[in-house]
């Protein structure tokens, strides 16, 4: 048989027929192949049709062959298996860094890992109450370009903002940029930040990823990381929120161990205090965010040591409790 122009591209067409429309409920037909390869003006005999499949197996395509009533060729093992592309849809769809937007855009992309009918199964809706999206575009591209500062350990300079009433950008520090060697990326509470040396005030701070704009990766080596701790930063930073820092002794009762645990990590020493409670000592930094999850412990917990942190908590709850006190 005369081999026609497009015979060069037979065993592309092949693969892409076979990963798009095949799997192992979904076989394609000799008939469907002997189609889809005329649309190209590709002649195809039965036997040509296996030494083709050959090949890809040789290329290391694992293509099987269906026998028996619903006959035909398909995909077996893919790079992602299906119920890890829907673990990935899922994450994608609930993450609020992504906007709505990107966040289609990716699961788009997922979807093209998948044959077209498993695509179908990764069309869902997550439903995750009342979550907000970022309203910023470019924190997608902002995070791949912080990546590669820290790689290169290079300064960045941005600038950094909040939103007001009106959802208006509003730049701190009057619009200066900020000038930071990045140490590293951390994901918190479902947000990006960015952790890093501010080179213009000599300390280590944090900012949220979809707050920098206009980021310029400079020239300039960045300072050196010592020994930061990654894990350990974000540890003591309860929702990434700046405050004071101490070592903190808590008295809890022993039901609370596996909140404990879960919260600060298997390797956090619980000290048996008699057989109903326990004491544990953390390194963190008290904020704002840390004494509502203590407030929401009860009277399960008590803060031992340091002194100003035990007044402090005091001085949080009677603010809280004089704002709901009424005149009698």
């Amino acid at each position: 048989m005369a081999r026609g122009p497009n015979q060069k591209k037979k065993l592309l067409i092949l693969t892409r027929l076979l990963l798009t429309s095949s799997d192992e409920e979904h076989p394609v037909s000799t008939a469907q192949i002997t189609a889809e390869l005329g649309k190209w003006d590709i002649p195809a005999e039965r036997k040509s049709i296996y030494d083709d499949m050959e090949q890809l197996r040789q290329l290391g395509l694992d293509v099987q062959l269906r026998k028996g009533k619903q006959s035909g060729w398909f995909i077996g093992a893919r790079d992602f298996e299906l119920a890890e592309l829907k673990l990935l849809v899922d994450a994608v769809a609930s993450s609020r860094f992504l906007t709505q937007r990107k966040s289609d855009s990716l699961i788009r992309k997922l979807e093209s890992l998948a044959s077209v009918h498993q695509a179908k199964q990764l069309q869902r809706q997550v439903y995750v109450d009342r979550r907000a999206k970022t309203m910023n575009e470019h924190i997608f591209y902002n995070v791949d370009k912080l990546h590669t500062a820290i790689s290169d350990n290079r300064v960045v300079t941005f600038r950094y903002f909040e939103y007001d009433l009106h959802k208006r950008k509003v730049f701190r520090r009057g619009g200066e940029r900020y000038r930071v060697t990045p140490f590293g990326l951390i994901w918190d509470n479902e947000n990006y930040y960015l952790a890093g040396q501010d080179e213009i005030r000599q300390d280590l701070r944090h900012y949220r990823v979809d707050k920098m704009s206009d980021i310029v990766i400079t020239g300039i080596p960045g300072s050196g990381r010592g020994g930061w701790d990654p894990e350990g930063y974000a540890r003591r930073h309860f929702g990434m929120y700046s405050g004071r820092e101490c070592r903190l002794t808590l008295r809890c009762a022993a039901s609370l161990a596996g909140v404990v645990l879960d919260r600060f990590g298997q390797d956090t020493i619980l000290v048996p205090d008699g057989e109903q409670f326990f004491t544990v000592t953390l390194d963190l930094v008290v904020s704002p965010p840390f004494w509502g999850w203590l407030f929401g412990l009860g009277d399960s917990v008590e803060v031992l040591s340091p002194q100003w942190a035990a007044q402090e908590f005091r001085g949080q709850l009677e603010s809280l409790l004089s704002l709901y006190q009424k005149e009698e």
